[in-house]
């Protein structure tokens, strides 16, 4: 997928950008007043709670050059847009308003506001460190990459939502993708937020609006399509706030499992044979449950299985989670991510087509 998703991106590939006096991204900066200029690019729905630490952390950045913030918010219920109005950095932030909703919206409008030559994805629920900007610039100019970006860190507080950030952690549940535990500087299918070259971002049209999730993967697809490099720089490892329930969790991973089917659709050869265990896993369930319905004890064997895997995978986490409330809680997460994400990628397909197709529909009128 080359082509700009929608005709605002096109507009967006025309956009005016940084004065022209600063050196290009990819050549080694020299002094702090030759750095590439960043603006840093938020997107923010119904997060009050938590955007204040967020810009809070992207204000004490040790980033030498210039910073500017643009904050897309979109239609929030908890004052989202006067807590962002609060946060009191000393960087330049610009609000910009997002009535679609969607963070990949909201990406877009933020970068078309912003003039930086260098584009920095930070996400509402995450928290990135003092040097993160410094490091990620410095690598893009090493590496000559599209985009850098590093290794996600779940973190929550004690009681479940530490449980299910630590569950996210466990290669069981987060699976093994290079953003959450990546080691080794280099290449990758995809990074945890990530800092553009922005020549390169407008290059493929921006974030693709009809993406309601996996717009991140997606991008960075067709980033590696045209022949440029998605850079995994595993020591800029930032934390991240997963929801702290379990009705939080499921939704968001069906919604991933859905949208993920929708891209794979799109893009067949993103396809990675892991990604089909979770639906598996769901189809094997329910054929396990129609076993047992008709008295066949067989039927049994899976779901005592995966059970099994669970608690063993929750057990291996007794030097981080201490308590076995803790672990059984993680072992329940497991689950809870497994399911949602298969039963997302089995049964979303058709609705987030229809969506996107609507929302297609309704920009070229």
């Amino acid at each position: 997928m080359n082509s700009p998703p929608t005709a605002p991106d096109r507009q967006r590939a025309n956009s005016p950008r940084a004065a022209p006096d600063r050196l290009p991204v990819n050549s080694p900066p020299t002094a702090p007043d030759r750095l590439p200029h960043v603006s840093v690019v938020v997107p923010a729905r119904d997060c009050a709670a938590a955007i204040g630490e967020c810009l809070s952390a992207i204000g004490a950045q040790t980033y030498r050059g210039a910073v500017d913030v643009t904050v897309a918010v979109a239609p929030s219920h908890d004052g989202t847009a006067q807590a962002v109005a609060s946060a009191g950095i000393e960087l330049p932030v610009r609000v910009v308003e997002n009535p679609a909703g969607t963070a990949a919206a909201g990406l877009n409008l933020a970068v078309a506001a912003s003039e930086g030559p260098v584009v920095a994805r930070v996400d509402a629920q995450s928290r990135i460190p003092p040097g993160y900007l410094e490091r990620a610039v410095s690598t893009l100019a090493r590496t000559g990459a599209a985009n850098v970006g590093g290794v996600q860190r779940p973190v929550g507080a004690e009681g479940l939502p530490g449980a299910i950030a630590a569950a996210i952690r466990s290669p069981f549940g987060g699976g093994p993708a290079a953003f959450r535990r990546g080691r080794h500087s280099g290449p990758a299918d995809t990074v945890y937020l990530g800092v553009f070259d922005r020549d390169a971002l407008e290059s493929v049209g921006g974030f693709d609006e009809t993406l309601g999730r996996n717009q991140d993967y997606e991008l960075n697809w067709r980033l590696r399509e045209q022949g440029r490099t998605v850079w995994l720089d595993p020591s800029l490892v930032v934390d991240y706030v997963p929801r702290s329930d379990y009705s939080g969790l499921a939704r968001q991973y069906f919604a991933y499992g859905a949208w993920k089917r929708t891209v794979l659709v799109r893009n067949p050869r993103s396809l990675r044979i892991r990604q089909f265990a979770a639906p598996a896993l769901v189809a094997g369930l329910a054929c396990s449950a129609f076993a047992l319905a008709l008295g066949r004890l067989r039927g049994a064997a899976l779901p005592v299985l995966y059970a099994g895997a669970c608690a063993a995978a929750a057990i291996r986490m007794r030097g981080v989670l201490l308590g076995r409330l803790d672990r059984a809680r993680a072992a329940a997460a497991f689950a809870v991510m497994h399911l949602s994400w298969g039963a997302g990628f089995l049964a979303g397909r058709a609705r987030n087509l229809r969506a996107a197709a609507q929302r297609a529909a309704s920009e070229s009128r």
